[in-house]
């Protein structure tokens, strides 16, 4: 199961829930790039050198887990998934996965686990920005998350304790980069649910894409 969708739009929360609700795999694809970016930073690598950020890809050793209720992140054997998502990693990471030789590396890794638990018949809900579109364009149920740009800055203000008018500037200039990167940009599957979650409760989120789920498997019966 793919769920794409910009960042504040809930996609995390409803991956997981769904995954949980479902007894699926779950894979947090936006956490890998942040993990990549934090070691970056680590570093000292610019995130605009585009040869030493693909280096970095190639010989990382990234490893992460899929576990709905305790999900990991693993960079060089540290665990970072409290650190990647402090602002400086928050800032530098549209800029990192820009980089198509990153990007390479790392979707290549994403299909990897996605095969692993389809060939366990786990099965998995996977969630980033390019899923339904690059990674797992085969998904059999694609979703694709939004919110208006004052409720997905509230939640993630709400997240960070930052300023509300401040995020929802931070997230308008991420999504202009995201979607207009070169290689997989952020975009909607012409096949998916899109999903307006604005107004909506997590468990009315996952209702609505449980009820397209079923109705796909009774179609296709």
């Amino acid at each position: 199961m793919a769920v794409d969708g910009p960042g504040g739009s809930g996609k995390s929360t409803v991956a997981r829930a769904l995954a949980r609700r479902l007894r699926l795999r779950y894979l947090d694809t936006g956490a890998m790039y942040r993990a990549l970016t934090w070691l970056a930073l680590q570093r000292g690598i610019a995130t605009d050198d585009s040869d030493a950020l693909a280096e970095l890809a190639r010989s990382a050793s990234l490893a992460v887990g899929t576990d709905p209720d305790a999900p990991t992140v693993m960079i060089e054997d540290v665990d970072v998934a409290g650190p990647i998502r402090g602002p400086e990693v928050t800032a530098a990471v549209s800029a990192v996965s820009a980089v198509p030789a990153v990007r390479e590396q790392l979707v290549a890794l994403q299909r990897t686990l996605i095969a692993v638990a389809a060939g366990s018949s786990a099965g998995i809900v996977a969630e980033g920005r390019d899923i339904g579109t690059v990674v797992a364009p085969d998904a059999p149920v694609k979703v694709f998350l939004t919110a208006s740009p004052t409720e997905r800055a509230r939640r993630r203000a709400d997240e960070t304790a930052a300023d509300a008018a401040k995020t929802e500037l931070d997230l308008a200039r991420r999504d202009q980069l995201d979607s207009s990167r070169a290689t997989s940009p952020l975009a909607q599957a012409p096949d998916a649910l899109v999903v307006d979650s604005t107004t909506m409760g997590v468990d009315e989120v996952v209702d609505m894409i449980v009820e397209r789920c079923q109705h796909l498997a009774s179609v296709s019966r």
